[in-house]
């Protein structure tokens, strides 16, 4: 799974596909390195981003939508139900939604959907979130709205554990650690950790823009994952296919 983000404003790639022929020529690359999946996403899910209006939203990412379907297969990212319905018109096929709320629509829309841990929203997520057991906590809300989404009849779930969604370092590296404990869900996992803060204070690396290769991408684990193998999603492909292309 690639990500491109067309928004002025996200962490790691805002303003520079802010425009829907930048965000598609992003995608279609992405496609092209071996992606099988194009997320698209419209609002920033950055620590202390304001929220879109619908009507904003709708004009960033139906047109990448629809520019993008025709070459694979298309998530949308969103918490919103009227931009969830016009993207998937216009082709998207996956709602990744931050709120894991959305599991009627998508089981309406006839959608895979992606349910993501947060603790809090993006104003007040990274104030001073708290856990006794992240792994534990992440991996039971995990399964209890993974269950939701089936018993609601939506064809497929997935579940993202949220790195950097309300976690400190700390955090996201205990889940990092534990995604084998995360499988209780019955569901593949997703992690987006590309250029994350984590990334950045765990790896030393001089700007956001360099945070590109495998340690610091994510990945989405197969149920029951592999043995010794995790597919990584990744801001970009090329870099973090497996096996990785470069060399040491």
């Amino acid at each position: 799974m690639g990500i491109v983000n067309v928004t002025p404003d996200s962490f790691s790639d805002g303003a520079r596909f802010s425009t829907p022929a930048a965000a598609v020529a992003c995608g279609r690359r992405l496609f092209a390195e071996g992606a099988a999946v194009v997320d698209v996403g419209g609002e920033s899910t950055r620590p202390g981003a304001e929220p879109v209006p619908v009507a904003e939203e709708l004009a960033r990412v139906v047109d990448v939508v629809a520019g993008l379907a025709p070459h694979g297969r298309v998530s949308i990212d969103t918490t919103k139900p009227e931009v969830a319905r016009a993207a998937v018109a216009a082709g998207a096929d996956i709602l990744n939604d931050v709120s894991a709320s959305m599991h009627a629509l998508a089981a309406e829309l006839g959608v895979t959907w992606i349910a993501v841990h947060r603790q809090g929203t993006p104003a007040t997520m990274q104030i001073a979130p708290r856990y006794g057991d992240v792994v534990a906590e992440v991996g039971g809300y995990l399964a209890e709205v993974a269950e939701r989404g089936r018993a609601a009849g939506v064809p497929e779930v997935w579940v993202d554990p949220g790195i950097g969604f309300g976690k400190t370092t700390g955090h996201n590296l205990e889940l990092l650690a534990g995604l084998h404990q995360l499988t209780g869900a019955q569901a593949p996992v997703v992690v987006g950790a590309s250029r994350s803060a984590s990334s950045g204070s765990s790896i030393p690396e001089a700007t956001v823009a360099r945070r590109r290769f495998p340690p610091m991408t994510g990945w989405r684990a197969r149920w029951p994952p592999p043995p010794g193998r995790f597919p990584r999603v990744p801001r970009w492909c090329g870099p973090t296919t497996w096996p990785p292309p470069f060399r040491p």
